[in-house]
């Protein structure tokens, strides 16, 4: 096995396109922890409230993730290859598909909010709350879709600084809004959730502007004008179909799934919830990582699975994962330490702040089975292998952790934290599971041209 010294240059490559991106989502996160502490000064329906319709919120958010996944693994494929028209191409279907797959979660965020709300909770506060939010706060996805796809397109082509850039002044703008909306300071009126709303669609549609005029104004491979949209080849859209399909339906099951087990939990009481909502937006400082890992991973083996060097690209993947997991001991770490300050930052009751604490302990100690999993499915994806990746992450959860943390909490009088730990524990079968797939290296292989079906005609 390779040692650090031999690996560093390796390392300090991953490094060097992973932080700019981690800087990124730290700051985001950062801000929203900020949101997160201006939302919990009113109290704890407010916060858990939020927290249920984000959940809902990130569905959608997630679907994304997996259409815009399946055009990163081709966008940076045809990249490594020079390909310019699939390049292209390829960031059009990304467009389009972002939107096909926020319209219908933004009609039911607009007309159908105490029903959603409803699914998580039943104290009527917290859906008054979370209702007044989400009908505001889904319009967001109208700018954030496009702002997402070219978001990953640029760092499919091993671009991160812009993305960082465009991030840090969304969310400045978002502080800033969230403070004067929520609360009515500089002689606007004072909205608390809806305020925290309204901060989110300015600061989004800002992200979007700055976006549309970066790559107006620079040579992108992928920039692409209205007018040829939906120029598409039919075979192109075919085969990334075929590699979305299970991306998208992993995440929404995925992420559906979480919002499950957010209901799952939430049955323990509002303080629960609230504690969740304090411990998730903590521990996203930290999660942080995925995100670098995950770049690392578009750029040190998909672009090198594009550029034919398939040797090298399986190399890298495996060191890939020895050299995430050890950041991740230092994470959790940091989110250990984490837990004993940061949720008496917030103004809500002595049970939230407990099970805030609680829950990023249990977190700190898991972290690193976490990211090594979460590093097996970057690689998958990275390959192209979606198949795998919906086994290990969606049909597993669906199988094993919603089953097992289902029936503890409707059959036991456990507290939430051994429920928490039942359902944690089965990420080291998990792991079992992912990292037996990478084993079987089915995702080394070059999808730009080791496919006749994939030499691309160009005609609409």
């Amino acid at each position: 096995m390779l040692n650090l010294k031999e690996n560093k240059h390796f390392y300090l490559q991953v490094l060097a396109i992973a932080v700019p991106f981690m800087l990124q989502q730290l700051i985001t996160s950062s801000v929203n922890l900020v949101d997160n502490l201006m939302v919990g000064q009113l109290g704890d329906a407010a916060i858990a409230g939020v927290a249920a319709a984000n959940r809902f919120y990130m569905i959608a958010t997630f679907g994304i993730f997996g259409v815009g996944g399946a055009m990163s693994i081709f966008l940076a494929q045809y990249f490594g290859a020079n390909d310019e028209e699939h390049v292209k191409q390829t960031f059009r279907y990304g467009v389009i598909s972002a939107y096909v797959i926020v319209t219908p979660f933004v009609l039911m965020g607009l007309f159908f909010p105490e029903q959603i709300l409803g699914f998580f909770t039943k104290e009527a506060d917290v859906i008054a709350m979370g209702s007044t939010y989400i009908k505001i706060a889904i319009l967001t996805y109208i700018p954030m879709a496009l702002s997402m796809t070219i978001s990953n397109a640029m760092r499919s082509m091993g671009e991160t600084k812009i993305p960082l850039y465009s991030s840090i002044a969304s969310i400045i703008t978002n502080a800033i809004f969230n403070y004067i909306l929520i609360f009515g300071h500089f002689g606007f009126p004072k909205l608390g959730v809806a305020g925290a709303a309204y901060a989110t669609i300015i600061a989004r549609i800002l992200e979007v502007v700055i976006f549309l005029i970066v790559t107006q104004r620079l040579p992108f491979m992928f920039k692409t004008h209205i007018k040829d949209l939906f120029k598409i080849s039919r075979k192109l859209i075919k085969i990334i179909t075929i590699k979305a399909i299970p991306l998208t339906v992993n995440e929404i099951f995925w992420s559906s799934g979480m919002s499950i087990l957010f209901m799952f939990y939430s049955t323990r009481g509002k303080e629960v919830m609230a504690g969740m909502s304090i411990s998730g937006t903590v521990a996203d400082l930290f999660f942080t990582l995925f995100g670098g890992m995950a770049v690392a991973s578009t750029v040190f083996v998909s672009q090198v699975l594009g550029a034919n060097k398939l040797d090298e690209a399986r190399s890298n993947a495996y060191r890939l994962i020895r050299f995430s997991v050890m950041l991740a001991a230092f994470f959790g770490i940091l989110m250990f330490i984490s837990s004993f300050f940061a949720p008496l930052l917030y103004n809500v009751s002595e049970v939230s702040r407990h099970t805030a604490a609680t829950f990023l302990r249990i977190q700190s100690f898991m972290f690193w089975i976490y990211m090594a999993n979460a590093q097996c499915f970057f690689i998958l994806r990275a390959g192209g292998d979606t198949k795998s990746t919906l086994l290990m992450d969606s049909v597993f959860m669906w199988a094993v952790n919603l089953p097992v943390v289902g029936l503890v909490t409707y059959l036991t009088g456990w507290n939430v934290f051994a429920i928490y730990l039942a359902g944690q524990a089965t990420d080291f079968v998990k792991f079992v599971v992912a990292y037996g797939l990478v084993r079987k290296e089915q995702w080394v292989k070059n999808l730009a041209h080791s496919h006749e079906e994939q030499i691309i005609d160009f005609d609409v």
